[in-house]
């Protein structure tokens, strides 16, 4: 018996759950992390220094205190992000799953502050968040 391809599996509801579970679990822990342990003082990845800068050399002036779907959404913008994204394909574990990042630096994950992105976008913005003290308002 062989597996279906991804074409035959489509959107299959209990994997579209297991991703959900997983995201949202993800983003939890990271509040927990934000408020226990305090925003900076912690890495997200190993190569957390050296993706700051290639992320702000790439997206300079992209506002992460207030993300704008657009800045991931558009054609034009997931091309971009794709080709910054593949670069990172053997260096950060699990680069392209998905997971949730919050549109407001100042929010919780909530359902109208809570965007899909994969997880290299989600370091970027977060990594750039601690860095340039957008985070240091979360409660602890």
């Amino acid at each position: 018996m062989s597996l279906p391809t991804a074409e035959e599996t489509g959107n299959m509801a209990e994997m579209e759950m297991q991703w959900a579970v997983k995201a949202m679990h993800h983003a939890e822990t990271y509040m927990k992390l934000l408020r226990s342990v305090g925003p900076g003082k912690f890495r997200l990845c190993p190569i957390e220094d050296e993706l700051y800068k290639d992320f702000r050399n790439n997206f300079p002036t992209l506002n992460i205190a207030h993300l704008n779907e657009d800045d991931f959404k558009t054609e034009a913008s997931k091309a971009k992000w794709r080709e910054f994204i593949n670069k990172y394909e053997n260096r950060i574990t699990d680069y392209n799953f998905g997971s949730l990042v919050r549109i407001d630096c100042k929010g919780d994950y909530t359902q109208e502050n809570s965007m899909f992105a994969m997880r290299t976008q989600f370091l970027c913005v977060e990594i750039a968040r601690n860095k340039e003290g957008l985070n240091k308002d979360i409660t602890l």
